[in-house]
């Protein structure tokens, strides 16, 4: 969506907020021992406590009120019995609905005992969705994203999951600009405008290029046995430095 109105900020952050929130919550009950089903349901109770509404329930009839992976499992992952073991890395994926408006962020973590290889992945993945945020306003290329997210990774070593992509957002889940590429697209012509509501979200990884869909129909994994990092922000384009709504 293109923002229209103070209301349309105003609903974006309220709901940029709480799933911020919700994340913050579940990685607060994250521990070794605890089920994936049941972080999810400390997510859902949350998000229901506060008036919104699972968005990957609501629009896909998802499994779960959020996507839980872990470890080789980058993304979508479901939600059940899987119990968290030292050393896990996981992903937390909110996305939710409140008054029209929606929100989507993802946060990867490592689990005690801390593995440094891990750590540093996480940051690093954080550290280059940051960057790329700070890089962009009104009037720069949208390629421009691909194109930072693949030089960081280069530079830290890592590389870019290449089929999971930032997107459009605001009154539905995923709306144009579809298919923000990770990596650079010279083809793509299309440019970022004030009021543009999108995510960023680069997927790190040790090695895989890909990701592959599993058996279940939802749960994206790599095809060997390497690590991958999400972090993801739901932002509004300015003429200046970008908006931030998932934040708590």
């Amino acid at each position: 969506m293109t923002i229209g109105s103070q209301n349309d900020i105003e609903g974006l952050k309220h709901i940029g907020k709480i799933v911020a929130m919700t994340i913050r919550e579940m990685k607060r009950h994250t521990r070794v021992g605890i089920t994936t089903k049941e972080l999810d349901d400390i997510g859902g109770r949350f998000l229901e406590r506060h008036g919104a509404v699972p968005a990957p329930k609501a629009t896909y009839n998802f499994p779960g009120n959020t996507c839980i992976s872990i470890n080789h499992d980058v993304a979508h992952g479901i939600p059940g019995n899987r119990i968290i073991q030292p050393g896990d890395l996981i992903n937390i994926d909110v996305s939710a609905e409140l008054g029209g408006y929606y929100a989507d962020s993802g946060h990867s973590f490592p689990i005690p005992p801390y593995n440094p290889f891990l750590l540093r992945l996480c940051e690093y993945t954080h550290n280059t969705m940051m960057k790329v945020i700070s890089s962009l306003k009104h009037g720069v290329k949208l390629n421009e994203i691909g194109r930072i997210i693949e030089i960081e990774a280069t530079k830290g070593g890592y590389n870019v999951i290449r089929n999971l992509c930032s997107h459009g957002i605001g009154k539905s889940l995923h709306e144009t600009p579809t298919e923000i590429l990770p990596i650079y697209n010279k083809h793509d012509k299309r440019v970022l405008t004030e009021g543009l509501v999108i995510t960023i979200e680069p997927f790190l990884t040790t090695g895989a290029e890909h990701v592959v869909e599993q058996t279940d129909g939802w749960t994206l994994s790599v095809p060997d046995n390497s690590y991958a990092a999400q972090h993801e922000h739901t932002i509004i384009i300015t003429k200046n430095q970008p908006v931030i709504v998932t934040v708590a």
